[in-house]
């Protein structure tokens, strides 16, 4: 049995609770855009984000390794047990157009296995959080309620939660082939499995690459607690050992229940395009 995650947690709902406040303080004003690629935008906002959350983490936990989308990765991470990584916004495509679908998003792996996760959406004050074996809630405006995934077996009466700016045919074609008919369209990865923990959504797929390592860490930790379930599209776990950064075969999150349904069906339509 792994020793609580008490101190850890605490420190990645304070820190992401400040991250947001400091992301509110910019998204008040005019936001400043760079470019680190092709569609792939980066505010002060995030690069201050980071900062703060790192800082403290490197402060209070000298032995681990921190990944942070906004800091080069030294892979110090791979000869570790204990690796953070840290999406200071996902999301900022929404943020810069003044779309309140963002978050910050801690995540502790150990061993491989996401063991910590903290998804803050500042502008709603919606704060997701879990470690492993201490069960998963979510703290909004004052009250905290656990998180379980919606124990619905039948696909025409699920939700899918899909992404907001990047519309998919393949995972169109996937929900239709599943009968799913209800969609929630959101930003952020971590706000998508959120979704899928509150069981407002029973499945969200991702089947490209563009996913990395610091997107799924925090949300998968979180929907394990809630009792959902997330893989890549073959079923196989994601890997957060690896040099590699990105998911590079995409990614299921579910309550579960419609998961190996859901693998079957995306292989199958994945082949087919």
């Amino acid at each position: 049995m792994m020793a609580a995650m008490d101190k850890e947690l605490d420190l990645a709902k304070k820190l992401a609770v400040q991250a947001g406040s400091l992301l509110m303080k910019y998204y008040q004003q005019t936001i400043t855009v760079d470019w680190k690629g092709p569609g792939d935008p980066v505010t002060a906002a995030d690069r201050e984000a980071s900062e703060l959350i790192v800082t403290n983490l490197v402060r209070e936990f000298p032995k681990h390794a921190v990944l942070s989308e906004e800091e080069p990765d030294n892979l110090n991470r791979l000869d570790l047990s204990h690796v953070w990584m840290i999406d200071p916004m996902d999301g900022t495509r929404e943020f810069i157009e003044h779309r309140d679908e963002f978050a910050v998003q801690i995540g502790l792996v150990v061993g491989g296995v996401p063991v910590v996760g903290v998804v803050y959406q500042p502008t709603t004050n919606k704060l997701y959080y879990a470690a492993q074996g201490m069960g998963a809630f979510l703290e909004s405006n004052g009250t905290t309620v656990p998180l379980h995934v919606s124990p619905e077996d039948t696909a025409s009466r699920m939700t899918m939660a899909v992404s907001r700016s990047h519309r998919s045919a393949r995972v169109d074609a996937i929900r239709q082939r599943l009968g799913i008919k209800t969609i929630v369209r959101t930003g952020s990865v971590g706000l998508k499995v959120g979704a899928v923990c509150e069981g407002r959504a029973h499945l969200y797929i991702h089947t490209g690459s563009r996913t990395n390592l610091w997107d799924t860490c925090g949300p998968e930790a979180i929907l394990r607690e809630a009792g959902g379930r997330m893989t890549d599209v073959s079923n196989n776990p994601l890997q957060y050992g690896s040099r590699e950064l990105r998911n590079p075969n995409g990614l299921i999150a579910s309550n579960g229940v419609i998961h190996d349904r859901a693998v079957q069906v995306t292989e199958s339509v994945l082949a087919s395009f």
